[in-house]
């Protein structure tokens, strides 16, 4: 059977370019959501041609980490190729089936949890409690989706599965950004508040079944009131 010759040309300067600026915006030196320096001040920067720098700025706008506004600039859309791949999937098909996903990933993850649990991670989660009722007190509700993400993230990661950790960080925003965006009654409110209590309650006992149980009835919750809550008009 024939092989695959081994190319012999040197990657080209606009692929070299592409490595170096991905691995650039996945160090963090240009956050998610921020501005790119200018065209002109990139090319002085990095001593390479117009058509060049274009080249690689136009693969990385095609891997999803760069988003080009007209007439404002380029920005960082995602640190991650993969991460840009699972929202974007994540945001294409139906909410139900995000939900699923949100079910399967956080029902296992909560128990893993009370299972791995130290001291410090509990610690985190009554703190982050402490804000979300805060924050539940006031009357922004994205505040309170901010928080409420910021749990849920510190509760997969008190799982202690580097890799369930890894994934759902690159999917924790299309998995639970939508709460940011509902109108909370008071009575929903409060359900959601102590099903959160009982959770972290569980995760404290070492109540592997408490805790998905409890991580399953907030989905479908968030689920139910996601179907007939209105948006609030800066909701997504």
């Amino acid at each position: 059977m024939k092989r695959i010759s081994t190319p012999r040309r040197a990657a080209s300067l606009s692929a070299q370019l592409v490595d170096s600026l991905r691995s650039h915006i996945e160090a963090g030196g240009w956050p998610v959501g921020t501005r790119i320096p200018s065209e002109q001040a990139l090319i002085e920067e990095l001593g390479v041609g117009r058509s060049t720098l274009r080249e690689a700025l136009g693969a990385l706008v095609h891997l999803g980490l760069l988003e080009a506004r007209v007439g404002d600039g380029t920005y960082v859309r995602s640190s991650s190729e993969l991460q840009s791949v699972l929202v974007r999937r994540a945001n294409s098909t139906q909410r139900e089936n995000v939900l699923e996903l949100r079910t399967v990933l956080e029902e296992y993850a909560s128990g893993a949890a009370a299972l791995r649990r130290d001291d410090e991670q509990l610690h985190q989660l009554r703190e982050l409690l402490a804000d979300a009722d805060a924050a539940a007190a006031g009357e922004d509700t994205s505040l309170l989706g901010s928080v409420d993400a910021l749990f849920h993230r510190a509760v997969v990661r008190a799982s202690k599965n580097d890799l369930l950790v890894e994934v759902y960080d690159y999917l924790g925003t299309a998995l639970t950004s939508s709460s940011g965006g509902l109108t909370w009654d008071a009575a929903v409110a409060d359900e959601h508040a102590d099903l959160h209590r009982q959770l972290v309650d569980a995760i404290e006992d070492r109540d592997e079944h408490g805790a998905r149980e409890a991580a399953a009835a907030i989905v479908r919750l968030t689920g139910a009131h996601e179907a007939r809550a209105p948006r609030s008009e800066g909701g997504q």
